[in-house]
């Protein structure tokens, strides 16, 4: 696949707007903007249009839902390892991989490593959406490994809401390749293909999985931390208050940007697999 200087300076500009909104619109920090500018750029420049779109279907769809009935998220909020601001980590951790299958496609123009970047979207994308809007269920989450109810936010915790919310993120992306996919095939003078209605499938299967994944990894291994002066279990190896805590369970350098980038692989990975078993 040929990558022109033009393409890649218009995706340049268009990820510094991109990072701009997001930092005006409260959904980035100063380095998540640098973040957001390296992703995109990589994703615009050697994916081209259709894989830059989806991007911002990820990072439109879930910088709104990070807003929607906020004030309601607070009290949750505080045991996330971070804000509602997206920071470089957040940023590298959702789009890294996204970006590194767009600089192999430049080289290796392979079908299959556009259905594993579709997988990786979903599954960044499922997961956040799972986390904002499953915060706001009125029913306690089930630990994904014990089955037990525990308190909202806590790593591992699903409930019914959010893992609908999972497959509706994931879906949106789905049909979103489809949607592009076939535009630009028209756009050739092609037509219809197995390739193009297979993508929401590939990125239920991919996204949903990669999310339950996240999900795993947070119950299990992911570094969590308890306040002793809160008494609060966090995500953060300091609180809030500004008070150290202490490792709980889980090591600490599986922290949730490291859950995020695994999680995306895993996505990636299986939406990769069934694409080959569909289409070969």
């Amino acid at each position: 696949m040929e990558v022109t200087v033009a393409q890649f300076l218009l995706g340049m500009v268009l990820s510094a707007a991109m990072g701009g909104l997001g930092y005006w619109r409260r959904a980035l920090s100063t380095s998540g903007v640098f973040g957001a500018f390296i992703i995109g750029s990589l994703v615009f420049g050697f994916g081209g249009w259709t894989w830059g779109l989806l991007l911002i279907t990820f990072f439109v769809s879930s910088s709104w839902l990070s807003h929607y009935r906020r004030a309601d998220k607070v009290q949750v909020s505080e045991k996330f390892a971070k804000g509602s601001r997206r920071d470089l980590g957040q940023t590298l951790a959702n789009g890294g991989l996204a970006a590194i299958l767009a600089v192999v496609f430049a080289r290796y123009p392979e079908p299959l490593l556009f259905a594993a970047f579709v997988g990786a979207i979903s599954t960044v994308n499922a997961d956040t959406w799972a986390t904002e809007l499953g915060v706001l269920s009125t029913v306690l989450p089930r630990s994904i490994t014990t089955g037990q109810r525990v308190p909202p936010g806590t790593p591992g915790g699903v409930t019914r809401l959010g893992i609908w919310a999972a497959v509706a993120g994931a879906l949106l992306v789905g049909t979103m390749a489809t949607l592009l996919v076939q535009v630009q095939s028209l756009l050739a003078g092609g037509g219809w293909g197995l390739q193009a209605i297979s993508y929401p499938l590939l990125a239920v299967v991919g996204g949903f999985s990669g999310s339950l994944f996240d999900s795993l990894l947070g119950a299990t291994v992911q570094g969590v931390y308890f306040c002793d002066r809160c008494r609060k279990e966090t995500e953060r190896p300091v609180h809030h208050c500004g008070h150290p805590t202490r490792l709980l369970r889980g090591f600490t350098w599986l922290n949730n940007d490291v859950v995020n980038f695994l999680s995306s692989l895993v996505g990636a990975m299986l939406a990769a697999s069934l694409a080959w078993l569909i289409w070969r």
